[in-house]
């Protein structure tokens, strides 16, 4: 009874109802998901509560609250981003509200054994590409994807682990885009301690305006159809 109630609180409090991060519903969120594991707990489906009330149940993520579909993310990759709102990696620039929103729940996540629960828990997700929001010329962002993109994220966006490199056909196409523009604009991948973010922050300089990144997108979201 006392855990239906903690995660209960997780659901209630996790997210905003608007699109500004809710500091205050934050810190209740990460209070109840430290609660959980001070119990001892390490079952990921129940760490996972925390997640699902922005992400949904299925991972299928909520445009309106800025939480991604995590369904059709790579388990490395998850990982990955989860140790970097951990360690203050990502998350911590001034501008970037719901970055610094995932860090506070990320840190609640006491160990890696932790992160790793949640992760195996999101693994078993069916995939299911998200919706299409934006329009672009494909053909242009082809060509730009084909020079740019390809070579580390795979010719179909299928992205390379040996590379580090997260597939990004099937991920929601708003979402890459703002984090394309978080990259560009320094917002993510400043901190040179993150290599792979460091990286994209200069790829992020690469395209030559707003439109043509629209198209590259685009065209990603195309190939997951």
């Amino acid at each position: 009874m006392k855990r239906l109630v903690l995660l209960l609180s997780v659901f209630l409090v996790a997210c905003s109802n608007d699109n500004t991060p809710d500091v205050s519903s934050d810190k209740a969120a990460a209070e109840a998901v430290q609660a959980l594991q001070q119990s001892g707990s390490v079952d990921g489906k129940a760490l996972y509560a925390a997640c699902a009330a922005c992400h949904g149940a299925q991972g299928e993520g909520n445009p309106g609250l800025h939480a991604p579909s995590l369904a059709n993310q790579q388990d490395w990759y998850l990982e990955r981003q989860l140790l970097g709102f951990r360690s203050g990696v990502r998350g911590s620039h001034p501008e970037d509200g719901y970055g610094a929103q995932m860090q506070a729940i990320a840190k609640t996540l006491a160990d890696d054994a932790a992160v790793k629960a949640v992760v195996a828990y999101i693994a078993d997700f069916k995939a299911k590409p998200a919706a299409k929001t934006l329009e672009g010329n494909i053909k242009r962002g082809a060509d730009y994807y084909s020079n740019l993109c390809g070579s580390c994220h795979g010719p179909a966006a299928e992205g390379n682990e040996k590379l580090q490199s997260p597939a990004l056909a099937g991920v929601d196409d708003w979402y890459l885009l703002k984090q394309f523009n978080h990259f560009r604009d320094g917002i993510r991948g400043a901190d040179q301690t993150d290599r792979y973010g460091y990286q994209m922050g200069m790829m992020g300089k690469t395209l030559p305006n707003a439109e043509i990144a629209n198209d590259v997108i685009a065209y990603i979201q195309s190939l997951a159809d």
